[in-house]
């Protein structure tokens, strides 16, 4: 199931059968803090050096701002992950640097709360995501990449249909320290004879 609907004009709302996606607003900032600041040991090993005050008020204001320039510019849209029906934020998911022209592509990044790991949350948001890059967005093709012994994430995305590529040399700096990571894709034309078969 999924539906397009506008939050506060054309923000878009991605709604699937266990997860919505929406962008983040303000009154988020407490929920998004307690849950990153306990899944802190769990998400540092796979993400950028947190900073001193990655949790403050300050912080999270520019990372908003950040948020809607991306989205005004059409470069980037950030989502929260929310279980349904009780509206509780699981985590989040981005498409970013989305290009258009010859490319018609973007790239996917995501983080999930340590205690809803291990639930297929992620293979649902991800698989909401593409649909709308693809139908909504009307984009080609969509990547991701992971460090390879991040095993939890190199079965989301061969769960959600992603196709491993290769491997990118000392690709991102990973807290602290650059790291490998394997190149997924998945591209239109794979979603459709997915669709097909079912």
């Amino acid at each position: 199931m999924f539906a397009f609907s506008l939050f506060r004009s054309d923000h878009p709302i991605l709604q699937g059968e266990r997860v919505s996606l929406r962008m983040p607003v303000s009154r988020d900032y407490r929920e998004w803090a307690e849950l990153r600041g306990q899944s802190r040991s769990f998400l540092e090993p796979w993400e950028p050096k947190w900073a001193a005050d990655e949790l403050g008020h300050a912080a999270w204001r520019h990372r908003l701002q950040r948020y809607r320039k991306d989205y005004a510019q059409g470069v980037a849209i950030a989502f929260f992950i929310f279980e349904v029906p009780s509206g509780k934020l699981l985590g989040g998911i981005t498409l970013g640097n989305i290009r258009r022209g010859v490319a018609q592509s973007g790239h996917i990044g995501y983080w999930l709360g340590e205690r809803h790991a291990g639930q297929g949350v992620m293979v649902d948001a991800l698989n909401l995501l593409c649909r709308y890059a693809f139908d909504t967005m009307r984009l080609h093709r969509v990547e991701a990449a992971c460090i390879p012994n991040n095993t939890r994430s190199v079965r989301v995305l061969e769960k959600a249909g992603f196709t491993r590529e290769g491997l990118l040399r000392s690709y991102l700096k990973i807290n602290g320290s650059w790291q490998d990571h394997y190149l997924y894709g998945l591209v239109s034309e794979d979603r459709r004879i997915a669709i097909a078969k079912d």
